[in-house]
């Protein structure tokens, strides 16, 4: 019975051990994803993710202590310019653990270990921005989280006016236009049917000299 068990030795003593997960933390930042088993994904995360956090800050010391532990100058060197630039806003987890099913022969649990960060399907290519979040039941003022947006819309109504406007004179002038000539043609006859009024005028007008004439001729006959 082992007590005091805190860590998997993945049946391997501790110089195998450590030079394996120092071999496929070589290989995870190399490649930025492997394959192994569910076991080894657990131990690599543990072994990897303090040397990440490490890498954050680079400094002779810090790189010495990456160093002793990956045992790879070109790890190191790929880790402290590439890795951490990359990672260097995230506050730990810098790594994902992904089941893959189970390995044919001693079907064994499969997973793929990834750097969270380089894997631009599930990010998008975008980093997430976390907003601060103040404990303080104060209200955050409007002008502040709403943007001022322009409404655009007397240009947009202005057309419409216009056409509006010229449709209603196009069908205005057709019924000036009719009403002026129905005045017209009402006004016309009027005046043939006055004309010939006036020459009956005319006319009578002899015959109230005739009758002056016959009135003045019995006058002096009557003398």
């Amino acid at each position: 019975m082992r007590h005091g068990k805190k860590f998997n030795h993945l049946s391997r003593q501790t110089g195998h051990r450590k030079s394996m997960l120092a071999n496929m933390a070589c290989s995870l930042i190399e490649h930025k994803r492997i394959n192994t088993t569910v076991a080894k994904a657990k131990a690599l995360k543990q072994f990897v993710e303090p040397l990440i956090t490490k890498s954050k800050e680079d400094t002779t010391h810090n790189r010495r202590i990456v160093f002793a532990y990956l045992r790879n100058k070109y790890g190191v060197t790929e880790l402290f310019r590439e890795v951490a630039a990359k990672v260097g806003d995230r506050p730990g987890g810098y790594t994902r653990i992904i089941k893959v099913g189970n390995r044919l022969g001693d079907n064994a649990d499969m997973a793929m270990i990834e750097l969270v960060d380089f894997n631009e399907i599930y990010n998008g290519g975008k980093k997430e921005e976390k907003k601060a979040k103040s404990r303080r039941g104060g209200k955050v003022k409007k002008s502040e989280t709403t943007p001022i947006v322009e409404v655009k819309e007397p240009e947009a109504e202005a057309p419409q006016a216009e056409v509006v406007e010229t449709e209603v004179a196009e069908d205005e002038a057709p019924q000036a236009e009719v009403v002026e000539t129905e005045v017209a043609e009402v006004e016309a006859p009027q005046a043939e049917v006055e004309a010939p009024q006036a020459e009956v005028t005319e006319v009578e007008a002899p015959k109230a000299e005739a009758t002056e004439e016959s009135s003045e001729e019995n006058k002096e006959a009557a003398e």
